[in-house]
Order: structure tokens, then sequence, then C-alpha cells
């Protein structure tokens, strides 16, 4: 019962302890509570009941009863890192007990061999245990013992023979009322499903475990082990850091399992490590290691070590100590068939290249290499990262661009398997060293073009292929009408200057449920086979000028496409770019306001210096026409209109190059409606609605009540061209829940995703609306990427504070010149041209910026 229902369990047993009852019947009271505090208290208190079962056991003469606690109490003592002490007990429990007893034994026993990492140990003891159990008839005990040895065939990489046990154990749960166990089966199942490669089929099965368990009131720190593996594949290494501390902290404050800490801090090392905190990593990393050596679980230590040495690197370190810790890790991990020996052997590689040891290097990353042919996708990638880097040793340049295209088109079909279009993006950082080392090659032993070709590869990808529409689920168009609710009151609530905790409590509840159920969308659409053709880019162009931004070792390199050719230029550091761009921004910031006018010709110079960083002696080359911008995703906030080259023409900033092609050569919807939206609380009452409305007859326009979300976005959907006035605000911490205000609460980046098509043109004429969030290798998240792969072809957003007055002279020359039939990119330029020239005009002008190719 202690599975099927563990507090009632817990409560009954208190019970007969309280009524005097003979030693046979209080040992199993005992024993009840001690599982009840091994698994969800307190290690100490567990120990000391079940020490006292085990006496009253003996007491009672009951060999077999003895055996049963002996088995139980060996489970606790490992737990509590006494394992010489745990294993002595599981040594007598086997010789007291006899048939069946014996069987539940050795599954204990099997158990803690998993725990302890002895993979072969357990799976022998649990070939014993499942006849015996089977012949008894025992469907709980044999379904566990199933599910156990899924769980090792799985730590062996053995995902198929892990799959048949889970199946069948599944089916035994399916006839019992263990509530427990079914939660650690459906835990169970998302393992499998990671380890096959299905991440959002993990993150769904580990969700509803976690709903489970919760129910039950009983926590399951395997299942925060299990999470942070999965978002650490997810790319999602921040939030992995996160769950796995706030677990430490739990089982710290219930003195829990010393062994659940160990593997905790392991994930919280890994994390870290990914995350780009070394020094994390390192201290997290290097009491892991302490913990598991003292509890002697080498299997768990070894891979512990691997993540020291993995953080230690980063952090800088390299020596031939390094190396050969590097390559006995990877040793005693090949012995246990643990599947991260690959990732061992690279780093090994890794180091010796550093130190300049090409002999050692390449015996380490050619045994890496063996992996790039078999296994799950990052496994592969593995190897492929190795066999890059064995190509480049040996100076063959080809070798590299083919084992980085390879090692890329697996990870491309891991990120398509992938619906949310976040995961997809964060998914691109595990590509972004074999990103680099086919620029450097190209750099090296190519020309421009091949330059081009693969800055290109990894740049901007999830604007590739729609995003995987979210699917008529009650449940989540009941969370995003909910939040939309709260997010409402809770900014009316601000405004009156009433307290707000309990409703902002409630909004980030109501987001994590979003971000959830999204999350755990499968991808449905094929990947677009990255055939990017240089060519057709350079037809297209006509007379337009492409400028593409590449950065290899921190500087910048502007390919210059246009006229039938690719040229190449040299600019400055990456760095002094960016912070000369945050500066510029904090000026416009200041200059949204009226008596900042000083601040004008500070900003003008910011401009000429972003760009001789930026362009170098590519901006004379720029010629008359007009300027594509494709900039990398870490400089997504320069306002490229601001720079004196650029300042006077035509220009337009796509995130690469392929998706101004895509919008280049998307057709505009039958039908040209036009949609006008109003929201509610701006400084000017969105006074430019009514002027534009009169520009196109007879639009269709949502204001005041009629703004509301489910409204607009009906009207939005398969719209030609879509005005809206509303405040914007941007969420680095969640960029996809990014919005703009409505009548009725915000309108966020998962409302638009569910749109049919988003309008072929549109224009967001408040503050912030164009600021995205970097992540993965390079792409970018937020209100303008998202609507690019829905059929909207061009947009006009700033990506700065702007003045709500002089939004409304701006807008009104814009739409003027898109009625005379103009581009955005040239109605945007007309209209900077048009406004006043005192200080605030201006800078609200360059705030603004056209993206994509209407």
């Amino acid at each position: 019962m202690v599975f099927a229902a563990p507090n009632d369990a817990l409560a009954g047993a208190e019970r007969v302890l309280g009524t005097g009852a003979p030693p046979l019947h209080a040992s199993v009271a005992h024993q009840v509570i001690g599982i009840w505090q091994r698994d969800f208290g307190d290690l100490r208190i567990a120990l000391h009941h079940l020490r006292r079962a085990r006496d009253l056991a003996a007491r009672a003469e009951s060999a077999e009863r003895e055996a049963d606690v002996l088995g139980t109490l060996g489970v606790a003592l490992v737990h509590a890192g006494r394992t010489r002490q745990g294993l002595a007990a599981f040594e007598r429990g086997v010789l007291r007990g006899t048939g069946h007893t014996r069987a539940r034994v050795l599954y204990r026993r099997a158990y803690v061999w998993w725990v302890l990492g002895h993979h072969r140990e357990a799976l022998e003891d649990v070939r014993r245990a499942i006849p015996v159990l089977r012949q008894a008839d025992d469907v709980i005990w044999t379904a566990r013992a199933l599910t156990l040895r899924a769980t090792v065939h799985l730590a062996l990489g053995a995902v198929e023979r892990a799959d048949a046990d889970f199946t069948a154990a599944e089916a035994l749960w399916d006839t019992t009322g263990q509530e427990h166990d079914k939660a650690d089966a459906v835990e169970s199942r998302g393992l499998a499903a990671f380890r096959s490669g299905d991440v959002p089929a993990a993150l769904r099965l580990l969700d509803e475990a976690a709903e489970r368990y919760a129910k039950l009131g009983t926590p399951s720190f395997m299942l925060n082990i299990r999470r942070c593996e999965v978002l650490m594949a997810a790319g999602l290494a921040p939030e992995a850091l996160a769950e796995a501390d706030a677990a430490i902290a739990v089982l710290d404050g219930i003195g829990g399992q010393s062994t659940r800490k160990a593997e905790l801090l392991l994930a919280a090392a890994r994390a870290a490590r990914l995350a780009g905190d070394a020094h994390t990593a390192i201290a997290r990393a290097a009491l892991a290691v302490r913990l598991f050596a003292a509890q002697r679980r080498t299997w768990w230590e070894t891979h512990a070590r691997l993540v020291l040495i993995e953080a230690r690197m980063a952090a800088g370190r390299s020596s031939g100590r390094l190396v050969a810790d590097a390559a006995a890790v990877a040793d005693r991990l090949a012995s246990f068939g643990a599947p991260a020996a690959p990732e061992a052997s690279l780093l090994a590689g890794r180091i010796a290249l550093r130190l300049g040891w090409r002999t050692d290097a390449e015996r380490h990353l050619a045994v890496a290499a063996r992996s790039r042919h078999s296994g799950p996708p990052l496994a592969r990638m593995t190897g492929w990262a190795a066999q890059a880097l064995r190509a480049r040793a040996a100076g063959s340049g080809r070798g590299v661009l083919e084992a980085c295209r390879r090692g890329l088109d697996v990870l491309d079909d891991h990120r398509m398997t992938l619906g949310a279009s976040e995961l997809r993006a964060r998914a691109t950082e595990q590509g972004a060293e074999l990103a680099a080392l086919a620029q450097q090659a190209s750099l090296s032993g190519g020309g421009p073009r091949r330059l081009l070709m693969w800055s290109e590869r990894w740049r901007a990808t999830v604007l590739s292929t729609p995003p995987t529409r979210p699917p008529a689920d009650p449940a989540l168009l009941s969370c995003l009408t909910a939040h939309r609710e709260i997010a409402a009151r809770a900014e009316a609530a601000r405004m009156e200057g009433r307290p707000v905790p309990a409703l902002e409590r409630e909004q980030r509840r109501l987001e994590r449920e979003i971000r959830s159920r999204t999350l755990h969308m499968r991808g449905d659409a094929p990947g677009d086979g990255h055939q990017f053709d240089v060519g057709r880019l350079l037809e297209r162009l006509d007379g337009t000028q492409l400028v593409e931004l590449a950065v290899l070792d921190g500087r910048v390199h502007v390919l210059l496409c246009g006229r039938g050719r690719v040229r190449r230029f040299e600019a400055g550091l990456l760095a002094e770019a960016e912070v000369e761009a945050e500066h510029v921004q904090a000026a416009l910031r200041r200059l949204a306001h009226p008596g900042a006018e000083g601040r004008l010709p500070v900003v003008e110079a910011a401009g000429r210096r972003l760009e001789e960083l930026l362009l170098g002696p590519a901006a004379a080359q720029l010629g008359p026409g007009p300027v594509v911008v494709v900039p990398p995703g870490r400089l997504h906030r320069v306002p490229w209109a601001l720079l004196p080259s650029l300042r006077e023409r035509v220009l337009s900033v796509s995130p690469s190059a392929s998706s101004w092609l895509r919008a280049r050569e998307t057709e505009p919807p039958p039908g040209g409606r036009h949609v006008l939206v109003r929201g509610p609380g701006l400084a000017t009452g969105g006074a430019e609605v009514p002027d534009v409305a009169d520009r196109y007859g007879r639009p269709t326009v949502l204001e005041h009540d009629e703004a509301r979300v489910p409204r607009v976005l009906a009207e939005l959907d398969g719209a030609a061209l879509a005005h809206i006035a509303a405040h914007g605000t941007f969420r680095a911490d969640s960029p996809l829940f990014s919005s703009l205000r409505m009548a009725d609460g915000p309108l966020i980046v998962h409302d638009f995703e569910r749109l049919d098509r988003s309008p072929y043109r549109i224009i967001l004429s408040s503050c912030d609306t164009a600021r995205l969030a970097s992540v993965g290798a390079d792409e970018l998240l937020g209100l303008v990427t998202a609507l690019l792969p829905l059929g909207t072809a061009g947009v006009v957003a700033s990506s700065a504070p702007v003045n709500d007055a002089a939004v409304v002279p701006l807008m009104g020359a814009l739409h003027k010149a898109l009625s005379a039939g103009v581009s955005l990119a040239e109605a945007l330029r007309d209209a900077r041209a048009s406004v006043p020239g005192d200080a605030v005009h201006q800078a609200t002008g360059w705030a603004f910026t056209a993206f994509g190719a209407a």
C-alpha cells in the first residue's frame, strides 16, 4: 500500500504502532514508515524505523520477514552513502529469505546495483528474480522488476530492449491500483522517449508524471534529475540548473537521500557548464565526485569526473594532466559500456589539440569519431564534431566541410522533431561549433560565396519552416484566455496602486502551463533541405545590395552581395560593436523625451563609429540602390538607419538571406483586406489610426471594446495589411510572452502562432516591438520573427522606446507613401525624410526598422 497511497499507508502504520501490536505486525508497520521516510522524508528517521523493523522480525522468529526488511534496509543504507553496510544487509537478506521473498530481495539489490552503476550485476539479479516473481503471480513486483530492467537497459544504450520491458510493465500496472508505481512507469516512458530522441514526448510524459506525484503528495527527485537531462538536451540549460538547485534545497531541507543529492549535483554541474557558468560547474561537479566516491559509486563518479574536466577546460585550463584524466575517464566509461564514452574521448582530443599534441589528439578523436554513424542524434553529433576536428588538424578543408555538413544534417533531423519554435531555436546551440568550424574552413580555403553559404547554413533556421501549429487543445486555449484575464487585472491594479503579488503569481503559473503545453508539441514540418542558392539570391536582388555580416573569431566579416557577385570585407570587432549599440539604444531612449536635444550629436557620432565597426570598407562599395542588412543575432538591436551610408537610402533588415528570399517570393493574399487596430492607454489615443483609415477606403477598424484578442486575431488572419497601434512589452526572460496590449489583455506571440496566415504586411507602431531575444547559435525569438514564417513578408517595428506624439506624423507619412504603391522600406525612408527635423522626431524615425521584403 505504501506505493499505492503513500500517505494513507503512513497513517495506517502509525495507528498499528499505537495499538501495542505484536512484534510481527509492528515490524511491518516500522518497515512501512521506514519506506515512506526513505523515499519521501528524512533518511535518518528511515534508518531508525528499518532497524527497529529488523529487530522485531528477529524477535518474531520470522526469517522471511527479516529477509524482506533487510532488503529494504539495504536500499536505505546505500542511499545514505553507507554502501558496504547496505551490501552486507543484502547478503544476509538473500541468505535468510527463500523463494518469493528472496526474489524481492534480489530485485531490491538489483536496484541498488543500478544506483551504484554496476549494471551487469543489476541485470544478473533481476534475471534471477523475474521468473520467481512471475511464478508466484506477483504482478506488482514483476512490473517493478521489468521497469528496473528497462531502466538498466537505457543506461547501457539498449533502447529497444528497454522499450519492450517498459511496454510489458505498463500492461501489468494497468491491472493494479499502485498509483505511485504507475506514476513511476509514466516517468520511465518519458526517459525512454528521451533516449530515443523524442524530446517533446519526453517533456509531456515527465510533466504527466509530475502531476501524478503531486496528487499523491510525494516528491520525486529522480523525476527532477530526468527533467534536467531533457531540458539540457532541449537547449534549456539555465532552467535545468534552476530545477536541480531547487531540488537539492528541498532534499537538504528534509534530510533526504545522499545518493540522490549526488545525482542532482551532477545534473546541476552539467547544466551550469552548458549555460556557460564554468565556475559553478566546477564547484558542483567536484562535490558530486566526492559524494560518489564516498558512496563507492564508480560509474557515477566517472561521469562526474567527465563533467569536472569539461568545466575546467571551459574555464581555460589545459595541461597534460587534464588530457590524461580525460583519457582515463574515456577508458573507464568504455569499460562500463556507457554511451558517454565518445564524449570523453572527444574531450581528451580537444585538450590535446589545444596543447598542440596532434598525435595524441588524433588517437582520441579517432575513437570519438566512431560514434558518428549510430546512436541517438546528439551522440552522432559528438562523432561528427570529432571527425571535423580530425580533418582540420590534418589540413583537409574538404574533410572539415563534409563532417560539418553531415553533423548539422543530423541535428536538423532532430530539430524538426521539435514543434515549438523556442525549442527549435535553442537546439541550434548544439551545432554552433560545427557551423563555426565550417565558416573558418570556408574563409581559409574557399571564396566569399562559400563563406556566404555556410553563414546561411546555421542562421535563423527557425524561420526556414513554419512552427507546428498549437493543437486545438481546450486546456491550452483556456490557459491563454485565463492568462490574458489575469494579466489585464494585474495591469489595472498596478495603475490604481493596488497590490498585485497574488495576481503575478497566478500569471507566472499560467505562463508555465502555456509554455509547458507548447513545448510538448512534436514537429510535423520537414526541413527545406537547406538548399540555399547563391545564384538565385543574386538574381532576385536585381539592383539591391545585400550585406550579410558573418562573425569569425570575434571579427565582423562583411559579405556584400549584388551585381552578380559576392565580395568580402573585414570590419571591426563584434564586442566593440555590441557595446556601441547599447550606448546608442540608451541615447535613443533619452531622445524619446523632449529636452534631450543635446544628445543628438552624440548619437550621430555613435552612428559613424558603428558604421566603421560593422561595415568598414564595404560602406564605400554600396552604390546608390536599396540595401538589405542581414546581421547576426547579437546585433539585432542596432538602429541601422542611423549609419551615415544607410541613413537616406531604402533600407530593410532580415534575419537571414534565406528568409529575405522567402519574403521576396511570398505572394500577397487575395482580397487585399486592411485591418487597423487601436489598443488602450496610448498617450495619443492612437491618433494616427483615423487618418490612416481614410487612405484605405473601408478598412476594418478595431478599437475600444472591439479591440479584443479573439476578434483581432480573426481579422488579422490572411489580411493584406495590418496596422496595430498598441503598447508593446518585450519579455527578455520569456520572449514568446512579449505582447501588444489589447482591450481584454495582452496579445502574445503564442497567440500569433495560432494564425493560419499572418498579415502580408504588418506595422507595429509602438515601443520595443522589434526587440528580440538572441538564443541558440544565431536565432532570434520575438514578435517579428514569429510573424515571418507564418506568411508575413514585411514588418515595420521599433527596437527602442518611442515618443507617442512623434509616431503619429511618421506613421501618417508612411501610409501616404504605401498608398502610392511603394514597399515598406521605401515608405519608411520617405516618412523619415518628411517629419520635422528636431531630435525627438529624428530619433523616432531611427528607432523604426523595415524587416523582410514587402
